[in-house]
């Protein structure tokens, strides 16, 4: 049997951010539009995410998850052009979407991620409408597992909180999971160890006991906007987590250019093969292999 291929790529941020009137400006916003105004317009560019997601297809991979932060300010005219390049990327069967803190950026439309694109957000078994994280697709040999750690925060902070009853869930989730024979994915925005509390998961202490007691093959964020693996405990060994930068940024400062993940994943024996080619896009935007790795 073919090895299954799953694509990841994170926070494209999608350029340009629709105008935004008076009225949509006040609080975070009022901050984060100055932000995008003066700094991020720069870094965040549309040709340098087209040519990443190019690439991405023409690799053909089986299934692509994305790990939020699809929009800026969670405007209520954000949702639909990032519906219309979700739609572009590929049909929601073949695309699996998570928020992320930007994607619930304010409590005013902390909701409107799920209205808009709630097809690529939506488990196998959940009514129509409901997207009650975390929730659970199988394609193939994987078991999509999606948590949302997408929640509005004060100004300049971008923290993100799972909270008891979501981990709850998600426990009960893997704890049914634990006899099929699946490779289990969690995807999650914010990464599982951060050094700034502005930036971190908060609850991360109760993720990192809840996945030593009932593991995962492979953990997938974004957020932090660099090239990241670390490895966590699991019950029957390391679990690696891995982060990706920004789908559409250009090289700046300590960030690199935008980038995404390759995994080849296959059964071998009792046990799974998985192999992660990293593919980013260079100066003269073209994409470009940066490395490969085994993580089991």
């Amino acid at each position: 049997m073919a090895a299954f291929t799953l694509a990841h790529l994170s926070d494209p941020h999608l350029p340009p951010m629709p105008a935004a009137r008076l009225r949509d400006l006040a609080g975070k916003r009022a901050l984060g539009y100055l932000n995008w105004t003066r700094n991020r317009h720069k870094v965040h560019r549309r040709e340098v995410l087209d040519a990443l997601v190019a690439d991405l297809q023409a690799q053909a991979p089986d299934q692509i998850a994305v790990t939020g932060d699809l929009v800026n300010l969670a405007l209520d005219a954000e949702f639909a052009p990032a519906r219309a390049w979700l739609e572009s990327v590929g049909a929601a069967d073949r695309v699996t979407v998570i928020p992320g803190n930007h994607d619930a950026y304010v409590r005013a439309t902390r909701h409107r991620f799920a209205e808009a694109w709630g097809d690529y957000l939506r488990g196998d078994e959940a009514p129509d409408g409901d997207v009650a994280f975390p929730l659970l697709r199988r394609r193939g040999p994987l078991a999509l597992i999606s948590a949302s750690s997408a929640v509005p925060t004060p100004p300049l902070m971008a923290t993100g909180w799972l909270g008891r009853s979501q981990l709850d869930r998600l426990e009960h989730m893997l704890a049914g999971l634990a006899a099929a024979q699946a490779f289990r994915v969690l995807l999650v925005h914010h990464p599982l160890r951060s050094d700034s509390r502005f930036k971190r998961l908060t609850d991360s202490a109760d993720l990192l006991a809840l996945l030593q007691r009932h593991g995962v093959e492979l953990v997938l964020h974004g957020h932090d906007h660099v090239h990241s693996t670390i490895w966590i405990d699991g019950p029957k060994g390391k679990i690696p987590v891995v982060g990706v930068p920004s789908a559409s940024a250009i090289a700046h400062g300590r960030y690199p250019a935008a980038a995404y993940n390759l995994f080849s994943i296959e059964r071998e024996g009792d046990a799974w093969r998985c192999e992660q080619t990293v593919r980013g896009v260079d100066d003269a935007l073209r994409v470009r292999e940066v490395r490969q790795a085994r993580l089991s």
